[in-house]
C-alpha cells in the first residue's frame, strides 16, 4: 500500500530526491539535538569525538558529506542523469539532507566562531528556522504522499472487521 503510493507520487526522481533530502534533513536535525543533549547532561551512550583533546564538532562531518556529494553530482553520479540513477541518486540525496543538518545545526559557531551551542545565541532563532524550512520543505515536496498515506490508512480504518 504505502510502496504503490510512495512510487506513484514520486514519479519524478527529481522529485523524490527533494523529498528524501528534506526528510533526511529533518530526522537527523532532530536525531543530533536529542543526541548532543544526552551527551550534554551525561546520560546515554554517546560521548563527543575528539581527536588528541581537540573536540571535532559534528559540523566538520557535515562539510565532509556536503563535498562528496557534491562532488559526486559535478560528475553526475546519483543525479539521475548517469548510468548510477535509481538507487544511488536516493543514497546522494538522503547524504546531503544529513549533511546539511550535521553543519547547520551549527551555524551558530560558523557565525560566533566559538563553541555557543548550550548558550541563548546557539539556540535561539537557528532552532526555529531550520526545523519551519525542513518541515516545510517536506510538505511541499511530499505533501500529496503524505496526504495519500494518511487517506489510506483512514480508508483502512473504517473497513468493517472481519
Amino acid at each position: 500500500m504505502i510502496a504503490r503510493l510512495y512510487r506513484f507520487h514520486f514519479k519524478s526522481e527529481r522529485r523524490e530526491r527533494l523529498f528524501l533530502a528534506s526528510l533526511a534533513f529533518l530526522l537527523t536535525f532532530a536525531g543530533v539535538r536529542a543526541m548532543t543533549f544526552t551527551i550534554h547532561i551525561g546520560i546515554g551512550p554517546f560521548q563527543n569525538v575528539t581527536a588528541g583533546g581537540l573536540h571535532i564538532h559534528h559540523l566538520v562531518w557535515g562539510i565532509l558529506l556536503l563535498l562528496v556529494v557534491g562532488y559526486l553530482w559535478l560528475i553526475q553520479v546519483g543525479t539521475g542523469q548517469s548510468q548510477h540513477a535509481g538507487w544511488f541518486s536516493r543514497i546522494t540525496a538522503i547524504a546531503y539532507g544529513v549533511g546539511a543538518a550535521l553543519a547547520l545545526d551549527e551555524f551558530a559557531l560558523w557565525l560566533n566562531l566559538k563553541d555557543v551551542y548550550w548558550e541563548r545565541a546557539g539556540r535561539q532563532s537557528v532552532d526555529a528556522v531550520f526545523i519551519f524550512a525542513s518541515l516545510l520543505s517536506v510538505g511541499v515536496w511530499g505533501g500529496p504522499f503524505l496526504h495519500g498515506v494518511v487517506k489510506e490508512i483512514l480508508a483502512l480504518s473504517r473497513r468493517p472487521k472481519t
